[in-house]
């Protein structure tokens, strides 16, 4: 069975960057979809980025220009690089794998935006 991973996440002060890395145990190559959703406190799981089979990306209006996601098919990892974060990005976040088949999602991390 697959296994997706994350990791990365941690405290950090506003204004700070994380860099989240998802490990997957399988070949990504095939791949639907790659994408990181997160999670706050007594809100919804949300859609933060997503990199389709065609290499387009979209991202959610509220880390535009902040966030980046990428993806390296050698390693298997989806990497989502988190840059000027504010309080409002505390979440547990979680990468999620799609194949045509299959959708595999990690157990998330957590990330806290605090000074």
């Amino acid at each position: 069975q697959v296994q997706v991973v994350e990791s990365g996440g941690g405290l950090v002060e506003p204004g700070g960057s994380l860099r989240l890395s998802c490990a997957v145990s399988g070949s990504i190559r095939s791949t639907k979809s790659l994408g990181w959703y997160r999670q706050a406190p007594g809100k919804e799981r949300e859609l933060v980025a997503v990199l389709s089979r065609d290499g387009d990306t979209k991202y959610v209006d509220s880390v535009k220009g902040r966030f980046t996601i990428s993806r390296d098919n050698v390693k298997n990892t989806v990497d989502l690089q988190m840059d000027s974060l504010k309080p409002e990005d505390t979440a547990v976040y979680l990468c999620q794998i799609v194949w045509d088949w299959y959708t595999k999602w990690g157990l998330g991390i957590q990330v806290t935006v605090s000074s």
